[in-house]
């Protein structure tokens, strides 16, 4: 579902926060990659941490009962600005700019090493560029190979991102 940030979120230091939960063998949800802005731990199991607006992070949701995995889903998500256009998406307040979303585990897997790959460049994954996070999303739900990140493409993200700040 597309939404428009809430009245409450409208203003300049409007935050993305994600509620992090890890019950060993049970509910597991954590960050791949992403700089946050804040945290709070609400207890042992259970803490928060904020995105600035314009942030990338991964989060990855695993969850199982007595019967086997029930869950595995990770999302790549742009946090938002006041007044931008927002997915929503649980756990994560009040939404954001989805980029990617996989489920299965061997999709997740497929995902979790590509963004091992573009750490072994040297490069920081929250600061890949958008389109690449996006074109893989397209390519594995078609079901086809997708171009590997690199330096080059990457230089060529942060001189974009320059012209247009």
């Amino acid at each position: 579902m597309t939404r428009h940030s809430p009245i409450s979120h409208r203003h300049p230091a409007a935050l993305t926060h994600v509620e992090l939960t890890w019950i060993d063998r049970r509910i597991e949800h954590w960050l791949r990659f992403g700089h946050c802005s804040d945290e709070q731990i609400l207890d042992d199991r259970r803490r928060i941490s904020s995105f600035a607006p314009g942030s990338v992070f991964a989060f990855v949701r695993w969850a199982s009962n007595d019967l086997g995995i029930t869950v595995s889903r990770l999302d790549i998500v742009r946090a938002v600005r006041a007044g931008e256009v927002f997915q929503t998406l649980p756990f994560v307040r009040p939404g954001g700019e989805i980029l990617l979303r996989v489920d299965s585990w061997p999709r997740v897997e497929y995902v979790l090493r590509a963004v091992d790959a573009i750490e072994a460049l040297g490069l920081d994954p929250a600061d890949a560029a958008p389109e690449y996070w996006r074109h893989l999303h397209h390519r594995i739900t078609a079901g086809h190979e997708p171009r590997a990140y690199t330096r080059a493409q990457h230089s060529a993200w942060l001189k974009r991102r320059q012209v247009t700040s």
